[in-house]
């Protein structure tokens, strides 16, 4: 296996991603970037950073290094409290990033995490959501990045760059709080992709942690700020920033998956009526471009398509609360057959039909029984699936009907990325509104879409005028008859208190250590309880303390956790899942039929004792 110099793999291990190949000290994208027209660096003073940012650099700044003329100064810092990489990187209030050297430290000691060889003269790739303080960031990242020697960033224009892009570009930082609100009051993120573009393992977020408290410098290359509004390069004797189109070489990957004609046939129908809500956040950029201009929908399907920094005053978390809007379409009188949205950075989706919610533990299910047939990428065959563990158990049954091989794995995409890397993957999904396949290594909204307006397009695709089109419910309605339907709920608690959060798991802990099978739980007979552990079948690491599993002998679950992707406080999410095999009751209401496990899982875990919360901030 060939390998570039620098952080990022040339090549993925697996050899079903569709990418170019090179041995310089650089990595490619899947397809060559166009050549772009040379941007002289314009002139300026001896620019570093912001004073906001880099205090007395005139005091404290001393020179470490001028390697072909580019001065690098090494910053004096101290350590910065609350550090610690989450679930999906370091997540704040934007006014905590902003605090002198909050961003700059952790950016440091990720270099410092990192072998030299890893990233001397080599490739990063930047980009990210579009929301506020990311300009700022994105100089600050590229400074220190020359600093400690970095050869060159690959950025997205004016810095937006999708999640699921980055990973496609095999990975480098993303500046995102993903489906966090943004805004000047409000959350900003960053997060490290490595090697084939998965999140970085926790073998190198903790390191960067355990940097964090001991850091004393930060080295900073001299250099003005970089224009990122046009395409182009920078060159800074032996750095240099290109700044490339953030959609082109994502959407040739896209084309080397999907079939866009079959797609096309669909959205060019009159009888079919599509909508995607880019709910003002990083799709509003790739919507146009491919739904649009590639696949022929009508302009006006694209709703809240323009990224805004603040995303438009909005919550950019697809769901039923805060994708409200689109929700209303959809249920109206008259709605459209065909609804999704898109969260901040990209890579979460909500599938709807008329009058008609998807939930995501069924939609990867779906997707999985459906994809040899509709998806050209899988006609070769399926590897492996996989779900997170607090998913209901849908794609398990796919799995089993199929014969695939199946994997249960803790919550966070990056559990995902060693399945992959070993050929046992091919798709994967969470209930947290997260789908995707080995075509990349994160999550990836669009790419469900586009799954799913594969199989209705299949669906479909001998209808003749004026027929009675195949729609999402009749499709989900298929599926359930087949497999059954895994009625399924999350209730959110959003930013409690992080002592009574941590309390109420300490207390179910110590529940189930202490449980024994057999034993009732009101009408519900206990089949076993645990905190649940994972080890990678690949390379035998483990992680334990992943969620509070009570699983009964009908195979209903519930499952307690703290979420690692808030910027404040806890959220606590309660998982509550049922099977069903009669038809006749796969149409009611999921909170109706689940309401017996609620009130359980409720009174068992004394959530309103520890919380003081007498109803979840979200239910879906």
């Amino acid at each position: 296996m060939a390998h570039s110099v620098g952080i990022n793999l040339l090549y993925s291990t697996t050899a079903s991603r569709p990418r170019s190949s090179s041995s310089s000290n650089a990595i490619t994208l899947f397809s060559p970037i166009p050549s772009l027209s040379l941007l002289s660096s314009p002139p300026s003073p001896k620019l570093t950073l912001r004073t906001s940012h880099f205090p007395s650099i005139k005091a404290f700044s001393t020179t470490i290094a001028e390697p072909e003329g580019i001065k690098i100064n090494s910053i004096a810092t101290k350590p910065i409290e609350g550090q610690k990489t989450g679930t999906s990187g370091l997540r704040k209030k934007v006014k905590v990033f902003m605090q002198e050297n909050y961003l700059a430290n952790w950016i440091q000691a990720l270099f410092n995490s990192l072998p030299a060889e890893d990233y001397k003269n080599g490739l990063l790739v930047l980009g990210g959501d579009g929301r506020y303080f990311n300009r700022e960031a994105a100089q600050i990242i590229i400074k220190i990045a020359a600093g400690n020697g970095v050869g060159k960033i690959l950025v997205g224009k004016e810095g937006v760059l999708s999640t699921p892009a980055v990973s496609a570009a095999n990975g480098g930082f993303i500046m995102s709080a993903s489906h966090n609100p943004g805004g000047p009051e409000y959350d900003w993120g960053i997060k490290f992709n490595y090697n084939s573009g998965q999140p970085a393992p926790e073998s190198i977020t903790d390191k960067i942690y355990g940097n964090t408290l001991s850091i004393s410098e930060i080295k900073v290359a001299d250099i003005p700020d970089v224009d990122l509004s046009h395409l182009g390069v920078t060159e800074f004797r032996n750095f240099s920033v290109e700044v490339v189109d953030p959609v082109s070489d994502y959407l040739e990957l896209l084309e080397s998956v999907f079939d866009f004609e079959l797609i096309k046939s669909l959205l060019s129908r009159s009888d079919f009526r599509f909508i995607f809500d880019a709910m003002h956040a990083v799709t509003g950029a790739y919507a146009k471009p491919i739904f649009v201009d590639k696949l022929g929908a009508r302009l006006d399907s694209i709703s809240n398509g323009v990224p805004l920094e603040d995303f438009g005053h909005g919550h950019p978390d697809p769901n039923l609360t805060y994708a409200k809007d689109l929700v209303n379409t959809m249920y109206g009188e008259n709605g459209p057959d065909f609804g999704a949205a898109s969260d901040g950075d990209g890579d979460r989706n909500m599938i709807l039909g008329r009058g008609f919610f998807v939930t995501p533990s069924d939609s990867v299910a779906i997707i999985a029984a459906n994809a040899q047939e509709a998806i050209p990428y899988f006609r070769s065959g399926i590897k492996g699936l996989a779900r997170s563990m607090p998913t209901s158990g849908a794609l398990d049954r796919v799995a089993e009907k199929l014969k695939l091989p199946f994997f249960e794995v803790p919550t966070g995409w990056k559990f995902f990325g060693n399945l992959m890397d070993a050929g046992k993957l091919s798709i994967c999904g969470e209930e947290s509104f997260g789908t995707g396949s080995d075509h990349i290594r994160e999550k990836d909204g669009i790419w469900a879409v586009l799954a799913w307006l594969s199989i209705i397009a299949y669906q479909n695709k001998d209808k003749k005028p004026g027929e009675k089109l195949v729609s999402v419910s009749n499709v989900v309605k298929e599926y359930w008859a087949t497999y059954g339907r895994n009625f399924f709920s999350r209730y959110d608690y959003e930013e409690c208190e992080s002592e009574g959060a941590n309390k109420m798991i300490g207390y179910l802990r110590d529940l189930v250590s202490k449980s024994k099978a057999g034993e009732k739980y009101g009408s519900y007979i206990l089949q076993f309880a645990d905190d649940f552990t994972y080890t990678d079948p690949v390379d035998g690491g483990m992680v334990s303390k992943q969620g509070v599993r009570f699983v009964f002998t009908d195979g209903s679950r519930i499952i307690f956790r703290l979420s690692g992707t808030g910027s404040a406080g806890a959220t606590v999410r309660v998982y509550i899942e049922q099977f069903e095999p009669d038809v006749s009751k796969h149409d009611v209401d999921a909170q109706t039929a689940l309401k017996p496990l609620i009130d359980l899982a409720l009174s068992v875990s004394k959530l309103k004792d520890f919380t003081g919360r007498e109803k979840p901030t979200v239910i879906t």
